[in-house]
C-alpha cells in the first residue's frame, strides 16, 4: 500500500466535493495530466483508501427514526453479537467502545413500531446481550461522511 501524498489528498477533496468531478476537470486543477489521475484513484480504490458510495437521505426513502443502541455484553461475547448485528439490514454501523458500552450501533426504521420489533425480537434473540440502551435521534444538526479538513 502506498502512502496518501498530498496530491491524493487535494484529488480526495475535490471528490468529496463533488463526486461526479469528472478526471479531466480534476487534472486540470492540479496541473497533471488525466491519467495521473486516474492511476491514483485506481491506486487508492484498490488500497480500500476510499470508495465510491451513494449516501442517501433516510428521511427521503421513508427510514423515518434513526436510533442510537449502546449495547453492554457479557465477557467474551462482544465479536459474536457484533458479527450477528451486521447480518441486519436496518444496522449501518457497528463499533467495540471504551467506556459506558462495549458495542455502539447505529440503525435506520420506517416506524417506530419496526424499532420496537428489532428490540423485542431480534436483539432479544442474540445471546450475550445483557442490556440495550435505546437513544432515538430527536433532530439531526449534521450527517457527513467528510473526513479531509483543511
Amino acid at each position: 500500500m502506498s502512502k496518501v501524498d498530498e496530491i491524493d489528498f487535494t484529488i480526495l477533496s475535490y471528490l468529496q466535493e463533488d463526486g461526479k468531478k469528472s478526471y479531466t476537470e480534476i487534472a486540470k486543477s492540479l496541473n497533471v495530466s488525466e491519467g495521473t489521475v486516474r492511476t491514483r484513484i485506481n491506486r487508492m480504490l484498490k488500497d480500500n483508501v476510499f470508495e465510491f458510495i451513494i449516501h442517501m437521505n433516510p428521511n427521503k426513502i421513508g427510514l423515518n427514526v434513526q436510533v442510537i443502541i449502546g449495547i453492554t455484553t457479557k465477557l467474551g461475547y462482544q465479536e459474536s453479537i457484533a458479527t450477528e448485528l451486521n447480518r441486519f439490514s436496518e444496522v449501518r454501523f457497528v463499533g467495540a467502545f471504551s467506556g459506558q458500552h462495549d458495542l455502539i450501533m447505529q440503525a435506520y426504521f420506517k416506524n417506530n413500531d419496526d424499532l420496537v420489533h428489532f428490540v423485542n425480537k431480534e436483539l432479544a434473540k442474540i445471546e450475550g446481550i445483557i442490556s440495550a440502551d435505546v437513544n432515538i435521534e430527536l433532530k439531526q444538526y449534521k450527517d457527513s461522511f467528510s473526513y479531509i479538513t483543511k
